[in-house]
């Protein structure tokens, strides 16, 4: 596994400048508390709820007011529901935050949710994305997101009627 540039230094300081692999680094400085928390993210509890699929737990009344805006399509309000701001993944502000590390974790997360959906619901096809901004320093918007294909515009979907 290549680990962001920005965490070598870190690394190679270890063992008197020796370094120390990854693997071996989370058991010097990680937490079972915190495994437990990034298993959250990491292999989330999806659920299917009025034909969405969603992250389990999702508000409903924040669903219902996404279908209220105007021009919304199934595909933008899944699509919604279900992004992550990788930047919230640790605290505002965290010190350490940096682009080749939300690639990092925004292309690993893709790869994790697209297996999960697939497994979970393998009679659905999602699409998962992530979305790196055009400004690479704006670390606030590296997003991860996901919908079902069916969803999509190109399948034949219209505006959500408002009866």
């Amino acid at each position: 596994m290549d680990v962001p540039v920005s965490m070598r230094a870190e690394l190679s300081s270890w063992n008197n400048g020796a370094g120390i692999e990854l693997k071996t680094w989370i058991g010097c400085e990680g937490r079972f508390a915190l495994a437990v928390g990034y298993s959250a993210i990491f292999w989330p509890e999806f659920v299917e709820f009025d034909g969405y699929v969603l992250r389990k737990g999702f508000s409903e009344t924040s669903l219902r007011g996404f279908e209220q805006w105007g021009g919304s399509t199934r595909e933008s309000v899944e699509k919604t529901m279900n992004h992550l701001n990788i930047a919230d993944i640790q605290h505002f502000e965290c010190d350490d935050i940096s682009r080749d590390k939300l690639v990092f974790l925004g292309n690993l997360l893709k790869e994790i949710y697209d297996v999960k959906l697939r497994w979970q619901f393998p009679h659905l096809r999602c699409r998962v994305e992530f979305f790196v901004p055009t400004d690479e320093d704006d670390l606030e918007s590296y997003q991860l997101s996901f919908w079902q294909e069916a969803h999509q515009p190109d399948k034949g979907q219209s505006a959500i009627d408002s009866d």
